[in-house]
């Protein structure tokens, strides 16, 4: 139990509930382009991601000056299915958002 602790803490706010659910989404994402779908700072949305980050939900993968996000792990995985279920307005208006900013 104490092992999912930092995981459901995690998860315990909004901004990083509706983070987890895009990245659970997509096989990975850009910083960029979670900043334009949440319109939050930069600044906000990385130490969101970085919560995530050490609590062992998400990793990072670097490409030059960009950094891409994607769920890791079992756990991960079991939590993001859970969430899939629930039927939430603004996880669907996130996810139209996140696929006009992705096609253009």
């Amino acid at each position: 139990m104490q092992s999912l602790a930092p995981s459901f803490k995690a998860l315990g706010d909004p901004t990083r509930l509706r983070l987890f659910a895009l990245l659970g989404q997509s096989k990975e994402l850009c910083v960029c382009h979670l900043v334009d779908t949440l319109k939050l700072p930069q600044s906000t949305i990385s130490r969101h991601l970085s919560v995530l980050r050490h609590a062992g939900l998400v990793e990072t993968r670097r490409e030059g000056k960009w950094v891409y996000y994607h769920l890791c792990g079992n756990l991960s995985t079991q939590l993001f299915h859970v969430l899939q279920k629930q039927e939430s307005p603004q996880l669907q208006q996130d996810l139209r958002l996140l696929q006009t900013f992705m096609a253009s």
